[in-house]
């Protein structure tokens, strides 16, 4: 958990990619990889996202490749078996932490709550995903949460763009921002990997802001 929280950290974005076709999922990690971001999250909304986590996790070895929007055990396990290092979720579901915590598989389940991250830390997890991030109080929530809660980490998604991302950045207990700005749907119709890869190096020079 440690060495994927640092690794995690170090790239900073965690892209949020919905994917409906497996074809594109080689594609798209070779141009996050050049775009300088080597992570993804592959939601478990589609039916292709199996199989393209798969594609990215055994072609793509430096990516670190995650499932998100997982729901239930089943889902977290069948993720696991396809190669992905880490388990994300839009809400807190013991059951899947439990599963997780079995397996040595870091789990970011969706908190929005003080009880919430209550909950999620006595059931022994570190780092949670604040999602909806914007609906939710965005940063100011962040900067509150930081000081209740020194000892946890978070992962905002939702409503993160490139023109708050840095500011989301700034905040002492967020490990990385999450978002689906980067691969957005009308780019993979169109099968612009190229377009995803500059949009990859813009994001990317926001960490550094």
């Amino acid at each position: 958990m440690n060495e994927l929280l640092e690794k995690i950290q170090e790239i900073r974005i965690v892209p949020v990619i919905a994917l409906d076709n497996v074809n594109s999922a080689a594609p798209l990690a070779e141009a996050l990889c050049e775009g300088g971001i080597p992570c993804a999250e592959v939601t478990f909304r589609t039916d292709a996202a199996e199989e393209a986590i798969h594609i990215m996790a055994s072609q793509y070895p430096q990516m670190l490749v995650g499932a998100g929007t997982v729901l239930t055990t089943e889902q977290a396990c069948r993720a696991v078996g396809a190669g992905a290092k880490f388990i994300v979720s839009p809400g807190l579901d013991l059951d899947v932490v439990k599963y997780c915590l079995e397996k040595n598989i870091p789990f970011f389940p969706g908190c929005a709550t003080p009880t919430e991250i209550i909950k999620a830390k006595k059931a022994g997890i570190s780092v949670i995903k604040f999602f909806p991030a914007e609906l939710y109080g965005g940063i100011r929530a962040l900067k509150t949460f930081a000081e209740v809660f020194p000892d946890i980490k978070i992962m905002p998604t939702g409503g993160i763009n490139l023109d708050n991302m840095a500011e989301y950045l700034k905040c002492s207990n967020v490990c990385a921002c999450g978002g689906s700005f980067i691969v957005n749907k009308e780019l993979l119709n169109k099968h612009d990997f190229n377009a995803i890869k500059e949009l990859a190096k813009e994001a990317k020079k926001c960490t550094v802001c």
